[in-house]
């Protein structure tokens, strides 16, 4: 099965309406790509951005969600709000979500739940920390994150989902997974969700995070298991965000 490719370009807190909008002009322009392509902006410019990329073929999601439709939860956003602003993606289980902000397996699993019943397409973040890189824990970290999905839905609400590889120490630092290094990972990701569906392993896109950039774009989506990129710093770039775009095409 061949996979089309998926580059995300996640803005975090970063930007204005001003820069957002001249980022996105630029984005317009040289769209549309070979790869699917989806853009994060913060929370309070979702709108603005959603509504400068209408009719085109790069489509918009959020950074975080809450689990509850509505309610008592001060500061949060619903899947309904993100969905009624043109969400079609949501960013879930983000180390800096999980090591900042304190949330758990459970936390995530619940927002994972949330979204698949909206029908918005989760990205779920895994990876782990120089120091379990080191003391040669990564595949048992990944398990473990990526079992906690994997064991509390069914392979049909599973389709709907992306995974992300992010190893932590590469997000952000300018370090990055040599590609062989991290095709193995998504191999070990894929031959996991493989053992509990096989159609699932075969159709499910898995990205690399982790300091993404013109450079080294091409040689990590040449791996057979890496299915394209969860953009970071590069993303706000937007030449280097349509490098990494033109380079990663798989349809």
């Amino acid at each position: 099965m061949v996979r089309k490719s998926l580059v995300a370009g996640n803005w975090k807190m970063n930007g204005t309406r001003q820069s957002s909008a001249e980022l996105v002009s630029l984005i317009r322009e040289a769209a549309p790509f070979r790869c699917d392509t989806v853009v994060f902006p913060p929370a309070i410019y979702i709108e603005h951005v959603s509504g400068l990329l209408n009719s085109t073929s790069v489509l918009i999601g959020a950074q975080n969600v809450n689990s509850n439709d509505h309610g008592a939860h001060t500061g949060e956003i619903s899947p309904t709000m993100i969905k009624e602003l043109g969400c079609s993606y949501c960013l879930v289980g983000h180390s800096e979500r999980r090591m900042v902000y304190g949330e758990s397996s459970k936390n995530i699993a619940a927002k994972f739940g949330a979204l698949i019943t909206h029908q918005i397409t989760p990205i779920l973040c895994i990876g782990e920390t120089i120091e379990q890189r080191k003391a040669g824990q990564t595949e048992q970290v990944v398990e473990d994150q990526l079992s906690a999905i994997l064991e509390a839905f069914v392979p049909g609400d599973l389709s709907l989902a992306v995974i992300a590889y992010e190893p932590i120490w590469a997000i952000g630092t300018g370090e990055t997974a040599s590609p062989s290094v991290a095709g193995e990972v998504h191999g070990f990701i894929r031959e996991m969700i493989r053992e509990r569906d096989y159609d699932l392993a075969e159709g499910m896109r898995i990205l690399y995070g982790g300091s993404v950039n013109p450079d080294n774009a091409a040689a990590l989506m040449a791996e057979t298991d890496i299915d394209g990129a969860l953009v970071g710093g590069a993303s706000l770039k937007a030449s280097d965000f349509i490098e990494i775009c033109n380079v990663t095409g798989r349809n």
